[in-house]
């Protein structure tokens, strides 16, 4: 089955980024390229998009799609993290625009052999980086349980981290935790009734993906590195969906003196969209200019 990613506060971003033609445009994260195809319609033939993804197989997805609408851009599998770098690599210069959106694409979600979803069963893996040697199955089959309850709570804000990690610690002297249904399965036995809003499994798989990709560390790194490659009067906008993340943008905007912020108040999708697209019921879009 063919999985689309549908683009998320894609009106909003192509309005705050104010991307106009002849500009070039830095996608961190091209995913399937749902973003990336309004950005080259905007920019026209003489804009040019760089688009950069840890998955390859994204990539080229990403490449069948854009290749729709023109051939002014370049695609790079590599880490946001390195976005200086790699704008040196290519000779291209300072860019018009860097946008980026923090979310899994349809792919990684639906296709069980990433790990990434409870929803679908899989190897607990939840690397975005097949170079990467740790996975999430290490982390739940190796990990102390104190060191597996810290890393829910840090990056899960997991309340009943320790009863989870507890858990699981138990269940592994029996036997080995090796897929997304079997962890799945043992959150949801001991999860309290009166705290299930969402899936019981829903912040510990956030947790246990965003430690195996040290994806928080990557986020600074690419926000303190952006401004670098930016023109004078160029933007910066980054879609969010969990308030580590957001948490972490909005300081880097307000503290960034190389920064003007756009958006004081954060931008969410409206009723329209969230009817359309439920995934992006947790979207937040903050936006900053260059000065």
């Amino acid at each position: 089955m063919e999985f689309i990613h549908i683009p998320v506060l894609i009106d909003e971003a192509l309005e705050y980024l104010c991307i106009k033609k002849g500009e070039i445009i830095f996608d961190c994260t091209v995913g399937e390229g749902g973003h990336g195809i309004e950005f080259l319609k905007r920019i026209g033939s003489e804009g040019y998009l760089v688009g950069i993804d840890l998955d390859s197989s994204v990539l080229k997805k990403a490449e069948e799609r854009l290749s729709t609408v023109s051939t002014n851009f370049k695609l790079f599998r590599g880490n946001f993290k390195d976005i200086s770098n790699i704008i040196i690599e290519i000779g291209l210069g300072k860019v018009d625009k860097v946008f980026a959106d923090l979310g899994m694409s349809s792919f990684q979600l639906s296709e069980g052999d990433f790990g990434f979803s409870f929803k679908e069963d899989g190897p607990l893996d939840m690397r975005m980086d097949k170079y990467v040697k740790l996975t999430a199955e290490d982390v739940i089959n190796k990990f102390s349980e104190k060191e597996i309850a810290s890393i829910l709570w840090e990056y899960g804000e997991e309340r009943f981290s320790k009863l989870i990690a507890k858990k699981i610690v138990e269940i592994r002297k029996v036997r080995k935790i090796n897929t997304t249904f079997e962890l799945a399965d043992i959150i949801v036995r001991i999860y309290p009734v009166h705290h299930r809003k969402i899936h019981p499994a829903t912040k510990t798989f956030q947790a246990l993906r965003i430690y195996v990709n040290d994806e928080l560390n990557n986020l600074k790194l690419m926000l303190d590195k952006a401004p670098e490659i930016l023109k004078i009067g160029g933007r910066i906008a980054v879609i969010s969906y969990h308030s580590l993340e957001d948490r972490i943008i909005k300081n880097a905007f307000k503290s960034d003196q190389r920064l003007r912020v756009i958006n004081k108040k954060v931008v969410k999708p409206g009723p329209v969209e969230l009817k359309a697209n439920r995934r992006a019921r947790s979207a937040k879009m903050r936006v900053a200019e260059l000065v």
